[in-house]
């Protein structure tokens, strides 16, 4: 059982920046994201990155947030810059199973380990 725990959450301004931080209890060879939630909303993918480094940023977030993975510290980062009011929301860290399901990396039902969350709130 893998255990994910999300950091760097809080409060910023517009334009801000915030890096949140997502440390997983083992290493799992497997895909990993970000996904967020905002209120009254459906949970959304952000990012996604593979143990070979290739990662995907969805289109809203492209040229503002960065992925990244550092497997000797089984830690995973999402740079925020340039922040909008609609980032607003609960961001959580995923990781995939080798031994489960797999719907591509934008279909948060490939993920079989979840974080608890980390609230980001962006003022305009």
């Amino acid at each position: 059982q893998v255990q994910l725990v999300e950091s760097g959450g809080g409060s910023v301004q517009a334009g801000g920046s915030l890096r949140l931080s997502c440390e997983y209890s083992e290493y799992t060879n497997s895909a990993m994201a970000w996904f967020r939630q905002a209120a009254g909303k459906e949970r959304e993918v952000v990012a996604t990155i593979f143990p070979n480094g290739a990662r995907y940023h969805v289109d809203s977030v492209q040229g503002r947030f960065t992925i990244s993975r550092d497997d000797v510290k089984n830690t995973m980062y999402l740079q925020m810059d340039s922040l909008k009011a609609e980032d607003t929301g609960m961001y959580y860290c995923a990781a995939s199973s080798n031994g489960g399901e797999w719907y591509g990396p934008l279909n948060s039902a490939s993920y079989t380990y979840w974080g608890q969350g980390t609230q980001v709130t962006v003022s305009s």
